[in-house]
């Protein structure tokens, strides 16, 4: 059996596989991997009409629950963080939503701004490997807890309008609430209009500039892409009939397949994090993101 897509007949069993790959490795860092499915949607699908991202945050909304339990399930879900970066990218998608169909809609243009993201992702993943200090003996230790059966868990001491405060294997980590959140609404709006939610953009960057344990963000930043691509797939399917000249409305047999794939690749994901070397894993990534981008920039320049 076989799925037609725009000009393209592919088997059933691709779509899953694929977003199963991708997703196994990239959630990992609290990335669903929507990020990396979009290149293989217009560049190998031709799936290129506004509806890609529609059929992108369809993926999230399958795909993510099965990472947040995982996470949820070993006490590494810090609730506080995951409710400022909703509340800033769920306003932010929909605004990037509405510009994705009303400025963006010529594939030739979004495959320019897709590039720009993924650079944008690439960049900071290349600077935090980088600049990635020697293994200190407090590093080695909350390695070797976290491959243990005890695992230590998110303990929050504060949280407010200002401040978030969580202690993760004996160490505090503080936050100012407002630059996340301020943050979180200025990435929805790039994330909605690139259909990833923002989470992949997000990650990054709350590792990178904030200085949180890639082990306590992850939770939250699959949390806050599945309730902004959930808010997402019902926005465009509104939005659907009021936009009869473009393809708007989510490929929903494709995202469903996809989301099978990606929903036991970011369970399993999950649960192997503290498992994998997280330098490898980055630098896997870095080789994803900028593949597919210097062939957009190369499209776009011919």
């Amino acid at each position: 059996m076989s799925l037609k897509l725009e000009d393209v007949e592919i088997a059933f069993w691709i779509p899953p596989l694929i977003a199963f790959l991708i997703s196994f490795f990239t959630s990992m860092g609290g990335l669903s991997g929507a990020f990396l499915l979009l290149p293989f949607n217009v560049s190998i699908l031709g799936f290129n009409t506004p509806a890609v991202s529609a059929t992108n945050h369809l993926y999230n909304s399958v795909a993510i629950p099965g990472g947040v339990y995982r996470y949820f399930k070993e006490g590494r879900m810090v609730w506080p963080l995951t409710a400022v970066i909703i509340l800033g990218t769920l306003p932010g998608v929909v605004v990037g939503t509405l510009i994705r169909l009303n400025y963006l809609p010529d594939p030739k243009n979004f495959k320019l701004f897709a590039a720009g993201v993924l650079i944008y992702i690439g960049f900071n993943l290349i600077r935090d490997l980088l600049n990635k200090k020697p293994q200190s003996n407090k590093d080695i230790r909350s390695k070797k807890n976290l491959e243990s059966k005890a695992h230590p868990k998110v303990v929050v001491k504060q949280f407010s309008l200002v401040k978030i405060i969580y202690d993760f294997d004996d160490e505090i980590f503080s936050v100012n609430s407002f630059p996340i959140f301020f943050l979180s609404l200025a990435i929805g709006i790039v994330g909605g209009v690139y259909g990833i939610g923002g989470g992949a953009i997000l990650a990054p960057v709350l590792i990178t500039v904030f200085a949180l344990p890639v082990y306590t963000i992850a939770g939250p930043a699959l949390m806050g892409t599945f309730v902004t691509s959930l808010a997402s797939v019902i926005f465009y399917q509104i939005l659907a009939p009021f936009y009869p000249e473009l393809n708007v409305a989510p490929n929903w047999m494709l995202g469903f397949l996809y989301g099978i794939g990606g929903f036991i690749g970011i369970y399993l994901g999950a649960r192997t994090q503290k498992f994998m070397p997280a330098k490898f894993i980055k630098w896997i990534l870095v080789f994803c993101i900028f593949t597919p981008a210097i062939k957009y920039i190369w499209d776009f320049l011919n």
